[in-house]
């Protein structure tokens, strides 16, 4: 048995004008990939990537098609090169990531893939434009500090606010409402947190502030093929490996609303005795996550024809 990698996906903050573009000069079955996609969501999703401008980028609705194709576009590339399908051990993503992972590993489709991640950007927006809001990265404080420091804010302001993304390293975002979000920010900082930086994102992911998105992807999903992956999928809501089309469509709703236990998952691929991870998509982020997360892993990326080379493909 071969020692196969975990492969992992990015989630939105990965993107950049230009992704995936020179995989689809060098490779004709990835350029195909780009014009279904086309195909499918009924505008020119390739030329916003390739071309920008960059704010079109940074729309979720735009944003979560476009980092999912360019992974799988990644994805692509590398069985083409290498002349066989992709294997792997797991497969993991980070928030938007799953579902790239779910489609690697044959539990969605392609063009379901895409039409999925659409209609949740679509959902996300609607649902962060009814209640302003916004997240924020909390550096270097223990877990349950925050949590105490989000429940006070919440009860102070009576905004939603609440632990969102528990990426590692010292690092534990957090999303609400704009008031409640601030008065987090500052009890954290008085709790002795090192850094709180706002990102650049309009709504709280992962918190309750998504519950109607997440009743509109309920129905989306209830109407999307799922067929039972080839190789378990470890999902952000609990860390733990998923295969089965209910559990996969359970997991996907309860996203939305659930904090991403990103941190969790490495640590349990890492005990399930997984040490190599294949990045699949813009950027290297999620290496870098797992790196501070487990010193013994080994990560490798693919994004670009370069990397295409410098993983021997």
């Amino acid at each position: 048995m071969p020692d196969l990698p975990v492969l992992v996906f990015p989630g939105q903050g990965a993107q950049a004008v230009g992704m995936g573009s020179d995989l689809a000069e060098a490779v004709p079955e990835v350029a195909a990939l780009f014009k279904r996609a086309d195909e499918v969501l009924g505008f020119d999703l390739t030329r916003t990537i390739f071309e920008g401008p960059e704010e079109a980028l940074l729309d979720t609705a735009v944003q979560q098609p476009a980092l999912v194709l360019v992974s799988l576009a990644a994805a692509k590339a590398l069985e083409v090169r290498r002349g066989k399908p992709l294997e792997a051990a797991a497969a993991a993503g980070l928030s938007l990531g799953e579902y790239a992972a779910l489609a690697a590993v044959g539990a969605l489709a392609f063009d379901d893939a895409l039409k999925l991640v659409r209609r949740r950007g679509q959902l996300m927006k609607e649902a962060s434009d009814k209640v302003p809001s916004g997240m924020a990265v909390v550096l270097k404080l223990e877990a349950d500090k925050i949590a105490a420091a989000c429940a006070q804010a919440a009860k102070e302001t009576g905004g939603v606010v609440s632990p969102c993304n528990f990426n590692g390293g010292g690092q534990i975002v957090i999303g609400g409402a704009h008031e409640a979000l601030d008065r987090a920010m500052a009890l954290c900082k008085e709790a002795g947190a090192k850094r709180c930086m706002k990102l650049p994102v309009h709504g709280a992911f992962h918190t309750e502030i998504m519950r109607p998105a997440a009743e509109g992807l309920k129905e989306a999903l209830a109407k999307t093929p799922i067929q039972a992956a080839r190789a378990p999928v470890y999902a952000n809501v609990s860390a733990k490996p998923v295969r089965e089309p209910g559990e996969i469509r359970a997991a996907l709703e309860a996203q939305l609303t659930s904090p991403v236990l990103w941190e969790q998952t490495v640590l349990n691929l890492s005990a399930a005795g997984h040490t190599r991870y294949l990045e699949l998509g813009a950027g290297k982020t999620v290496s870098n996550m797992i790196l501070k997360i487990d010193g013994n892993a080994q990560t490798s990326a693919v994004g670009s024809v370069a990397d295409l080379d410098a993983v021997g493909a």
